[in-house]
């Protein structure tokens, strides 16, 4: 039996090439398969080509229902479980954030009486030594390690084998530089206009800390305005018009690493790595220690998603991995308008997508979902070519 042919379009990095077909009767020959044409469409198409003309583009309703209907399922027995079990995790819960609610409080009370109670001071300064801490800090751990190549173990781990082993020093340094630009040029800057429109907008004291329960309300807030925001505001920067003024330099990079997430114009770096994350923070209102948490997690998330490397227990960069290498896929940070908008149709189609998901053991992805023969080949000849560019 012929085999499932949207298989056929597989990208040529990852995909997985359709075994010959039988041959079909004379009358379906004179038609055009478009899972054919657009199997040659991205044999042929430069990196970078917004190709909507790919049917999967188009084949998208059936899936954004199944994906809903897997949603609904997970969130339906979530419900049915919290049902059952209320009054226990309610009571271990309540339990749990009294005591850790003194905690914190008391923590921050002692931080407060050195740093000083000045929300101009906290918004601006504390905002832009945090972000800038977990930058470097973890940033550096990823780049040690792409320039040594050491452990080599961590090897076994890389999203694109061959790539950055070790890093080219030069790049690395042009990289180091425009981040630091922006994240004093343009950083400090927002941060006093972002202090401003909390202020505008209004928020809580500075002594009381919010309860964990209200925390993690505002963080999922967070979340998902940032998914929106970044999502449109990535797939405005893709258009023709701008993005070879713009964006195109954050894509020189087609394999990242983590110290290329804020690699970028200044003028994307405000509205594409500031805004969205803030946005969130500004429609909640948040107390500077709940955004100082959300700016964090944000950072250690994007640092992740450009790291190159895909780590047991940590969430899958595979996505914004692929992003890099073709473009024209992959856009937000969760994936869900990706799915609704049906743009991680080609990331689905391939061996990527099936190891975008956590890994629970410390076996490599590339071994537990190895590529075919011919997808090697297809791999190592696209690497070549991009450095003959």
């Amino acid at each position: 039996m012929m085999k499932n042919n949207r298989w056929s379009i597989g990208l040529i990095m990852f995909g997985e090439r359709q075994a010959k077909a039988e041959s079909a009767p004379p009358e379906a020959q004179n038609k055009q398969d478009p899972n054919k044409v657009a199997a040659k469409m991205t044999e042929t198409t430069p990196l970078g080509y917004e190709n909507y003309e790919n049917p999967f583009y188009k084949d998208q309703p059936s899936s954004i229902l199944s994906s809903l209907g897997s949603v609904l399922v997970v969130i339906g027995t979530a419900l049915v479980v919290f049902a059952a079990a209320r009054n226990t995790i309610t009571w271990h819960a309540q339990k749990f954030w009294g005591a850790s609610g003194d905690f914190w409080q008391a923590q921050w009370d002692k931080f407060l009486n050195v740093a000083g109670e000045d929300p101009l001071f906290l918004w601006v300064f504390g905002s832009t030594a945090i972000t800038f801490g977990v930058y470097w800090l973890f940033g550096g751990v990823y780049t040690f390690l792409d320039v040594t190549n050491m452990p080599k173990a961590i090897r076994r781990y890389k999203i694109q084998p061959g790539t950055n082993e070790p890093v080219d020093r030069r790049r690395l340094l042009k990289v180091i530089w425009c981040v630091l630009l922006n994240q004093i040029a343009v950083g400090i800057p927002s941060s006093y206009i972002m202090y401003y429109s909390m202020k505008w907008r209004g928020f809580p004291g500075i002594r009381e800390l919010p309860t964990f329960h209200w925390v993690l309300y505002e963080l999922a807030i967070h979340i998902l305005v940032e998914e929106a925001a970044f999502y449109y505001s990535h797939r405005f920067l893709h258009s023709k018009h701008i993005y070879k003024y713009i964006h195109k330099q954050h894509h020189e990079w087609t394999a990242p690493i983590a110290v290329t997430a804020i690699y970028c114009h200044p003028i994307e770096h405000i509205f594409s790595n500031l805004v969205p994350p803030f946005l969130g923070v500004f429609v909640m209102g948040s107390h500077v220690a709940t955004a100082w948490l959300w700016f964090t997690l944000a950072i250690l998330s994007t640092l992740n998603a450009h790291s190159g490397y895909h780590l047991p227990f940590f969430p899958s960069p595979e996505a914004h991995d692929f992003h890099h290498l073709k473009f024209n896929n992959c856009f937000g940070v969760l994936g869900v308008l990706d799915r609704i908008h049906g743009t991680d149709a080609a990331f689905r189609q391939t061996r990527a997508y099936l190891r975008h998901i956590m890994m629970l053991s410390f076996i490599p992805p590339r071994v537990a979902i190895p590529d075919t023969q011919l997808t090697k080949m297809k791999y190592w000849q696209m690497q070549h070519d991009l450095k003959q560019q």
